[in-house]
């Protein structure tokens, strides 16, 4: 009987700069795309919502603190869960 193939998880610092990059791909390569079309559609229509909120003084930074939250986030998911799938992978 043949044993199924295991795939090999992304090490961890990859997927880090992969999701410090590109927005959203760092849930791509962790086998969740949904969840990255998610985030980028958050970091766009929080970003859209605080830039139109935002008093005209306000720099762009905070203008944007919506989107870029959001981005902050989704980073750090990504991360997490490829440090999770690489130490499961390590056990196995």
């Amino acid at each position: 009987m043949n044993k199924p193939k295991i795939k090999v998880p992304f090490a961890p610092q990859w997927v880090l700069l992969i999701a410090i990059l590109l927005p959203g791909m760092g849930q791509v390569v962790n086998n969740t795309p949904v969840k990255g079309l998610v985030m980028i559609c958050f970091m766009v229509i929080l970003g859209l919502i605080t830039f139109n909120l935002a008093q005209p003084h306000i720099s762009m930074v905070g203008k944007l603190a919506g989107g870029i939250f959001i981005y902050a986030l989704s980073v750090m998911d990504a991360y997490y869960w490829a440090k999770y799938r690489w130490e499961r992978f390590k056990i196995k």
